[in-house]
């Protein structure tokens, strides 16, 4: 709620179970999305990533109980590795966590086409449309194939994603040259986002606003708030780059001017009414 009093527009949400595993049950979900959708008249945007252990059924459980107006959607298969953590970590909370980080230098998190579209298809007839997070250029092409079999619809909502070990790496000639490619195979149709994983999210966050895009920030993507300062919430990162952003003249936009640039349909209330 702090971040959203913040400034936050759209909140992007994982959830866990009290030891900390992800967790994917409707009924989990379901200790957060009312209460936020009581208190606030901000965009959720629930996740279809969730952990590579997860089925695809797991994946969109939550989501299509609670139709969304955004949902996230990984553009491709790929190596997401964060096993090096294992060697930094000296004490373990819990006996799930060691082995999980690990198992990412051996098994691959799978969003292959066909997954991609079931999710686009399942999520659409709801009337949820989708932050397309790209971790590298290809995933740029696999978005064109689906917009050209005429499944992602515009505006498009493209969240570049740096830094990540089997990803485009965070350096800020990537998402300029990012941004161009999308540019070029999508001109208009979209608006662009950005961040980086890590040290350098502010420093990614900052570059895709002067460039005109959007931001994401969080404890998700980065712990810190500055060089060996541990970020105490979700709040105190996104007061940082909101004063940052309005230093170079740009504006926060309002949960329903992100509602409008996006093209989303308003809340589902109870009867099926939208507002």
């Amino acid at each position: 709620m702090e971040a959203i009093d913040a400034g936050s527009a759209i909140v992007h949400l994982h959830a866990r179970h009290p030891d900390g595993r992800p967790a994917f049950e409707p009924e989990v979900f379901e200790q957060i999305v009312p209460v936020i959708e009581a208190e606030t008249d901000a965009v959720i945007n629930i996740t279809t990533g969730g952990s590579s252990a997860m089925t695809m059924d797991e994946r969109l459980a939550a989501a299509t109980r609670f139709r969304p107006e955004l949902a996230s959607l990984n553009m491709g298969s790929m190596n997401f590795v964060y096993s090096g953590i294992a060697e930094k970590v000296t004490e373990w909370r819990y006996e799930w966590e060691k082995p999980y980080v690990l198992n990412t230098y051996s098994h691959p998190f799978i969003n292959t086409f066909d997954r991609i579209e079931h999710t686009i298809r399942t999520l659409g007839d709801l009337g949820t449309r989708f932050e397309y997070e790209c971790y590298d250029i290809g995933h740029l092409y696999s978005l064109a194939h689906f917009v050209d079999k005429g499944l992602a619809k515009p505006p498009l909502l493209i969240q570049g994603v740096f830094g990540i070990l089997g990803g485009i790496g965070a350096h800020h000639e990537n998402l300029e040259h990012m941004v161009r490619i999308a540019d070029k195979l999508f001109g208009s149709d979209y608006s662009f986002s950005a961040f980086a994983a890590g040290r350098d999210q502010m420093q990614f966050a900052t570059h895709s606003a002067w460039l005109g895009g959007h931001v994401r920030v969080g404890l998700e993507d980065s712990l810190w708030i500055g060089k060996g300062r541990l970020a105490e919430s979700n709040a105190q990162q996104v007061r940082k780059i909101r004063g940052v952003i309005e230093d170079l003249g740009k504006q926060i936009a309002t949960p329903d001017e992100a509602r409008e640039i996006l093209a989303l349909r308003g809340r589902v209330r109870k009867g099926g009414v939208t507002a």
